[in-house]
């Protein structure tokens, strides 16, 4: 897992990029009342507890756009927070009737565990010694680190870049040459306190670009595309997924459900607006007829020739 742990560095920082501190109209983990904490599991059966209640109990963050931010009305958005209004639509067909718990990421896992929340959607990284304490749903987006240019860089990608002993930013972390080294090979790291440092240093023109997670760079080209462009090309993949309590097959399973007629389903016009929202990319309707999520295995098999 070497390979994803600076992006999972480069995702802690990402609050120097915010404007706020944690939301103030959402409830905190330490002061949630008995009657908005999860329910007790007793017979194991979530999913009919969170219908009974009325409401889905989502543990996210607040500082870390595009995932999880105060709007200019002090109102969290983000790709998580849509993530969460999602679920809440599947379960009362109303994407309202949830509530967002503001989190630190330590706390995931021990609130999930202390059913202090029924879900986490916090842009968190799936990984072995994670599953083996929470349980990850299917992925609702695949993380990698890139290359954020200045929009007039005569390059836009790593590819394109690499041979040209070009100087890129990061922030500073123990794996920060190895991570940039995997996609420009010949590259001059510039390590920075901070990923705000590392963007004034493009800024300025001290470097020719800066890695960070692709959602990073998809969501500040997006926000200005005057300034900024995201590399064509990314490395070290790795997945970001809901988190659910260990021992609810059925809550996972629903869970499951919900994200995948998101992405592929009935649901899929609400994930798409939320991709081109805050990733400024407009995803392609999936194809009718033989499942897309199989299209690699139907490839390879000479399915449908």
């Amino acid at each position: 897992m070497n390979d994803h742990r600076p992006l999972r560095h480069l995702a802690n920082r990402r609050r120097l990029l915010s404007r706020g501190a944690a939301f103030s109209g959402l409830a905190a983990v330490a002061g949630l009342s008995p009657s908005s904490a999860a329910a007790a599991q007793g017979d194991g059966n979530l999913l009919q507890a969170v219908l009974d209640r009325g409401t889905v109990v989502v543990g996210t963050g607040s500082t870390n756009p595009p995932w999880h931010f105060e709007d200019e009305a002090g109102e969290l958005v983000g790709f998580d927070i849509e993530m969460g209004r999602i679920l809440a639509q599947g379960l009362f067909d109303d994407p309202t009737k949830v509530e967002f718990v503001v989190q630190a990421a330590d706390a995931r896992i021990p609130n999930l565990q202390a059913d202090k929340i029924d879900i986490v959607f916090q842009f968190m990284t799936v990984n072995a010694a994670r599953a083996q304490l929470a349980e990850f749903s299917i992925p609702y987006y695949r993380e990698a680190a890139a290359l954020l240019f200045k929009q007039d860089a005569a390059y836009n990608s790593a590819a394109e870049i690499t041979g040209n002993g070009s100087r890129i930013a990061i922030l500073q972390n123990a794996f920060a040459e190895d991570l940039v080294h995997k996609g420009v090979p010949d590259a001059e790291v510039q390590q920075f306190d901070s990923v705000a440092n590392s963007l004034l240093a493009l800024d300025s023109g001290r470097v020719d670009a800066t890695v960070v997670d692709l959602s990073t760079a998809r969501w500040k080209a997006a926000q200005s595309p005057d300034r900024y462009k995201a590399g064509t090309d990314s490395w070290g993949p790795s997945s970001y997924a809901a988190a659910v309590k260990p021992g609810n097959q059925r809550w996972l399973n629903y869970v499951n459900t919900v994200l995948h007629e998101a992405m592929a389903g009935e649901q899929f016009e609400t994930y798409q607006a939320a991709f081109q929202t805050y990733f400024g990319q407009e995803l392609p309707s999936p194809l009718a007829g033989f499942p897309f999520e199989y299209s690699n295995w139907a490839a390879g098999s000479g399915y449908g020739t």
